[in-house]
């Protein structure tokens, strides 16, 4: 079988133009639906519907797969105009706690050593191997104070990372200084109400294990090779899922070609759905059969 370069010389230059235009109208629809989800769930918490605490999961859900909007934003795609991009996705990663211009350099390098240790940023932080790792790694605990640490780290100019360039770190620093300012701001207003503390706060940690979850599926138990057909896997899944992960589901299509903009992901898909090596039946699917291979 062919890998994904083989896949991508055999694309006509036709196929790749129409696959890898960018829409500001598409990106700006999808924007609105997962934007309109969000204010819409929390302004029924914030009225105090009946039962508005079981909205709070779900509030938590729709606040942090902005997580997958940020991540495109990364990539230049949602939009045509890469200000919006930009800044779509510093709002994003204030949000949840990631800063954007070092998510960037970080993703970026994710990209280009996709699965290979030693180079692959996310491999810097290992797979659960057992079922106490995979809890705290599924609640997502770890990842709030790792992101504080990140974020101190920026603002002092203390983070050197490998794949941080010297020319970045400056609008890094910047950026988590920003964070910093906005979030005391934040804190400062549950003096008087906690409005912030059900709407996002509370939401958005409820809806961190889901996320654990969905990323697990992305490269987990894939092998460390260099063909983007075998270091990633597709997750088949509903639309609702795909909505709220920008289409990040199919994520091979992401790997093998990551300019296509996520509303261009399931044109892609059908191209190489005979080429797909590593994929799942859902993420029940794939959590059932990582667990498995761990008893």
């Amino acid at each position: 079988m062919r890998d994904h370069k083989a896949f991508l010389s055999a694309l006509s230059p036709a196929t790749r133009a129409a696959l890898t235009e960018t829409s500001n109208l598409a990106g700006l629809i999808h924007l609105a639906g997962h934007v309109a989800l969000i204010a819409g769930l929390g302004a029924a918490i914030a009225a105090r519907v009946p039962f508005w605490w079981a909205l709070l999961p779900v509030q938590g859900i729709a606040l942090i797969f902005l997580f997958t909007l940020e991540h495109e934003c990364t990539h230049r795609t949602p939009f045509r105009a890469p200000a919006l991009n930009d800044w779509v996705g510093r709002v994003c990663g204030f949000l949840i706690l990631l800063p954007f211009e070092w998510f960037r350099a970080f993703h970026l390098a994710h990209h280009r050593f996709t699965n290979i240790p030693g180079e692959d940023p996310e491999l810097d932080s290992a797979k659960p191997e057992t079922l106490a790792q995979w809890i705290v790694h599924v609640s997502g605990l770890p990842v709030w104070g790792q992101g504080v640490a990140l974020l101190f780290r920026l603002a002092t100019g203390r983070e050197r990372a490998r794949y941080l360039s010297d020319r970045a770190l400056p609008r890094m620093v910047r950026e988590a200084r920003a964070m910093l300012v906005l979030y005391t701001l934040a804190g400062l207003t549950l003096i008087w109400s906690p409005l912030l503390l059900w709407v996002w706060i509370v939401p958005v940690i409820l809806g961190q294990p889901f996320l654990r979850l969905y990323l697990l599926a992305e490269h987990g138990d894939c092998p460390f090779v260099a063909n983007m057909f075998e270091n990633t896997r597709t997750t088949f899944t509903n639309r609702i899922v795909r909505f709220l992960a920008w289409n990040m589901p199919y994520h091979v299509e992401h790997h093998v070609f990551p300019t296509v903009p996520s509303h261009k992901l399931a044109d892609l898909h059908r191209l190489m759905r005979d080429d797909l090596r590593v994929t799942a039946e859902g993420y029940a699917a794939f959590t059932r059969d990582y667990l498995a291979r761990r008893r």
